[in-house]
Parts: structure tokens; C-alpha cells; sequence
């Protein structure tokens, strides 16, 4: 099938498709006229890109674990590496939502302190308050 037809039975558009295989998630044959041809398989790939792309792993997280990968969940066995790989994964996340956690308390800080404070007015935060460059 050509990449439309994976894209509309996907709901993946064209380009995240190219990039999967630019990634080596996904692989296309090329006809004479230069054009990919998926197999069926490739739907299949896809959904699980897309399913693994949904639990926050990363494109060479994927490629890792994409070998072992069955059905559309997928399902992945539980060897040794594959859940060190997907509890490293884990680990990462958990140490973004924490730096995230800590700076959203922080700006939250941020924004009751000022308005303790109660200044009247300040400037616009994008700087629309700014005249224009006047030309030389």
C-alpha cells in the first residue's frame, strides 16, 4: 500500500510516517516509480509506534523494544533486558515530573507572592506595550 493509504488507515499523516522510517521503526519497500509500498504489516507497526509513543518512550526506546513487540497493545515478554530498558524509561519520567512538580510550585510561589505584593499594573508580559523602532 502506498503511504496515503497507511496514513488514512493509520490516522497517521504522512510525515510522522516518513520519520518512523527515518527512524528505522518502519519499513517501506520502493516501487519503480521511487514510492514506498508498505505491506500490511505496517498498520500493525504503526499502532504499536503510536501505542509506545503514548507511554512516553523515545524513537530509539522504540526501536528496542519493537522487535519483540506482538499484537497492537502490544505485548512485550518480560525479559531481563526489556524491563530494564522500559524501567530506565520509567526512571526518566519520574525525574522530569519531579523537576516539573518542583517548578510548578515554584512559579505558583511566584504568582502568590505577587499578588500580595498588589501592583496596580505592569507592562504586558509579550511586550505589545513597546512603540514601534521609528526608521532612521
Amino acid at each position: 500500500m502506498l503511504i496515503g493509504e497507511l496514513s488514512r488507515r493509520t490516522g497517521v499523516n504522512a510525515h510522522q510516517l516518513r520519520y518512523y522510517e527515518a527512524q528505522g521503526l518502519l519499513e517501506a519497500d520502493r516501487g519503480a516509480n521511487g514510492y514506498r509500498d508498505y505491506d500490511e504489516n505496517a498498520v500493525l507497526r504503526v499502532q504499536q509506534i503510536r501505542h509506545l509513543l503514548g507511554a512516553g518512550l523515545s524513537s530509539d526506546d522504540i526501536a528496542y523494544l519493537l522487535p519483540c513487540a506482538t499484537g497492537e497493545a502490544p505485548e512485550l515478554p518480560g525479559c531481563p533486558e526489556l524491563v530494564a530498558a522500559m524501567r530506565s524509561r520509567l526512571s526518566r519520567l519520574d525525574d522530569q515530573m519531579d523537576k516539573l512538580a518542583r517548578s510548578r510550585e515554584a512559579l505558583a510561589d511566584y504568582i502568590a507572592a505577587a499578588e500580595v505584593s498588589g501592583r496596580d499594573s505592569y507592562p504586558p508580559f509579550d511586550g505589545s506595550d513597546r512603540a514601534p523602532a521609528v526608521p532612521a
